[in-house]
């Protein structure tokens, strides 16, 4: 995970904005619309957006290092 609660919940709502503009759209601007939107959503649902990974971004403020399973169990 490398995106914050806060950017999850503005990428959620922009998504859901944008997807729902997206059915008003014309057809030439309905796919970017689309795209972008649920590009929006499933990043804020998985916590996780890859180009935040490669500019080396992360807002997260838990780290996912290293996580030993095995204390888990009991």
């Amino acid at each position: 995970m490398n995106i914050g609660v806060f950017d999850r919940v503005i990428r959620l709502l922009v998504g859901i904005g944008v997807v729902i503009f997206d059915f008003l759209a014309n057809a030439n601007w309905e796919v970017i619309f689309m795209i972008f939107g649920l590009w929006s959503v499933l990043t804020s649902v998985f916590g996780w957006c890859p180009f935040y990974k490669l500019s080396g971004v992360n807002t997260c403020p838990t780290k996912f290092d290293h996580y030993d399973f095995d204390d888990t169990v009991a």
